[in-house]
């Protein structure tokens, strides 16, 4: 049967790797289940890509994609980027037996400005071109933010539409964010799709401000009761869209949660992985033998 790999985008436990290291971080993650990881927002020092590589040989665990950002966010900003670190950052993918890379984000220079990204993309696709010459590919994570409109059309179906390189990893939630059936969605992105994000909906409660009614303050609670949820504990669709993603190329399958709004992240992970068993995906947290 064709099957994915579901991980961790890390992200979620970025804070784990700041307090235990990446090495017994990554030996918690293959204890609760999981064989696969997405590094993202983990300082990439030569201590955390030896830790990573040692814990990745010793749990077999595979690591599905790094992250890189084409440039600095905004002017100034410290960092490794592709434009100025490019050797290096291959030599991470290398080391830690990865073939692709993924932009996490549009630089918020770009974002507001239809021209701008244009030129951010039409760059990326040629840092794509480059990087395939090493092996190794590039894609694109979403938010809600390329769902607005320019003349009629979404501007993550622009970037698709004038990339010929670069590929995408579509994140369930943004896509419902911005206002598409992220079903419906991964669907026209098939074949352009190795990494899918499995990030739950919820609302949840308003928590009322106390003292005397400010009309200010209940609107802020009442418009910010969206959350990140564990998968499986939220809204989404969730087998639809792990299903709608195999179908249209994907391998990897990243559990995120921006938030645990307090709840131990390896708890979190834990429900998730629990969820997703039952719907059947026991089998996708093991490496193929």
């Amino acid at each position: 049967m064709n099957r994915g790999l579901i991980g961790i985008q890390m992200s979620t436990i970025k804070k784990k790797i700041d307090e235990l290291g990446a090495y017994e971080t990554l030996k918690k993650c293959a204890e609760l289940g999981y064989h696969c990881i997405e590094v993202s927002q983990v300082a990439m020092t030569p201590e955390n890509v030896a830790g990573m590589k040692k814990a990745c040989d010793e749990f077999g665990i595979k690591v599905a994609a790094c992250t890189a950002s084409l440039e600095p966010m905004v002017p100034g900003m410290p960092g490794e980027f592709l434009v100025s670190d490019f050797d290096k950052i291959v030599q991470d993918c290398k080391t830690l037996n990865c073939d692709m890379l993924r932009i996490g984000m549009l630089p918020m220079t770009c974002m507001g400005n239809r021209e701008k990204a244009l030129d951010f993309v039409k760059r990326a696709d040629e840092m794509a071109e480059k990087l395939k010459a090493e092996g190794i590919d590039l894609y694109y994570h979403n938010h809600h933010v390329e769902f607005v409109k320019y003349d009629g059309e979404y501007l993550l179906d622009i970037i698709k539409n004038n990339t010929k390189y670069m590929g995408f990893e579509l994140d369930i939630h943004w896509i419902h964010r911005g206002g598409e059936n992220p079903v419906e969605f991964i669907k026209k992105y098939d074949g352009r799709i190795r990494l899918l994000h499995l990030k739950d909906y919820r609302i949840g409660e308003v928590k009322m401000p106390e003292g005397p009614f400010d009309p200010k303050a209940f609107m802020t609670a009442f418009t910010s009761i969206v959350e990140f949820a564990e998968v499986g504990e939220g809204s989404l669709p969730i087998k639809e869209c792990i299903e709608a993603g195999l179908a249209g190329g994907s391998e990897y399958f990243l559990i995120e949660q921006d938030d645990t709004y307090g709840r131990d992240p390896f708890e979190s992970l834990k429900i998730s992985r629990d969820n997703l068993i039952k719907l059947g995906y026991a089998d996708w947290f093991e490496l193929e033998k």
